[in-house]
């Protein structure tokens, strides 16, 4: 890991840029702490750190406000990094099928999505090998949001993350819901009841799949981007209570 930029925020939080071989990502870390502190690995969409650092920096303020530090790493063919031919074509596909007002077939789910997970989560673990290396992260650690095939897979294989906050907002090949039923660690799924681009159907199969002993779903009106503002408070005490 090098980090490649420092500024500190009007909060007090440092924000530093980093680069783990060719992957960028950001790290945020609040000053006041006097020991090590828990970490919040942040997820996003395919749409490029660029595009999401206004929502990305403001989880992680609020992350670090209760605490913690937040960090997140650009996705596989996506902003800065090289273009993925197979993961443009899925993507062109999806928009094809949408513009067409047909259904999205699970042949375009499972290229759009499986492909992504089998390269995302490999190397969100040597992101967290490498921030938990450093002095002021101690663990344990927490996922948040993204695309939730990419959390399902992270809460299977990686043991030092102990608890995830989901968003049902995003296409899932079937294949993940054998998936789903190995997760054991809490949950907290918010869904959007009105989300144009989510069967919710699909989302509370999902949600019934998981295996987690603990597992709560936050359902709310409205749509994709709707999100009412009280949710974050919602998720950030459940974190609070994982993470600490």
């Amino acid at each position: 890991m090098r980090f490649t930029s420092e500024q500190r925020l009007d909060d007090g939080v440092l924000e530093r840029e980093f680069t783990l071989g060719e992957i960028p990502g950001i790290l945020w870390t609040p000053v006041s702490a006097s020991a090590p502190v828990p970490l919040i690995l942040l997820g996003h969409p395919p749409l490029g750190l660029h595009k999401m650092y206004p929502r990305l920096a403001a989880r992680a303020r609020h992350a670090a406000a209760d605490g913690f530090a937040a960090a997140t790493i650009e996705l596989p063919g996506s902003g800065d990094r090289p273009c993925w031919a197979a993961a443009e074509q899925a993507r062109a596909d999806l928009r094809r099928a949408l513009e067409a007002g047909e259904p999205v077939s699970d042949e375009i789910i499972d290229a759009l999505i499986l492909p992504l997970v089998d390269k995302a989560v490999p190397e969100s673990q040597a992101a967290l090998d490498a921030l938990l290396s450093l002095p002021e992260i101690g663990g344990p650690v927490g996922y948040s949001g993204g695309v939730i095939s990419v959390g399902i897979r992270l809460a299977v294989v990686e043991p030092r993350i102990v608890a995830a906050g989901f968003f049902a907002g995003s296409f899932v090949p079937r294949t993940m819901f054998e998936e789903a039923r190995k997760v054991t660690i809490p949950l907290h799924v918010l869904l959007q009841w009105d989300d144009e681009g989510n069967d919710r159907q699909a989302a509370l199969d999902l949600f019934d799949a998981f295996g987690s002993k603990e597992k709560t779903l936050h359902a709310n009106m409205g749509g994709h981007t709707g999100v009412p503002l009280f949710a974050g408070e919602d998720a950030a005490g459940f974190f609070a209570r994982h993470l600490r």
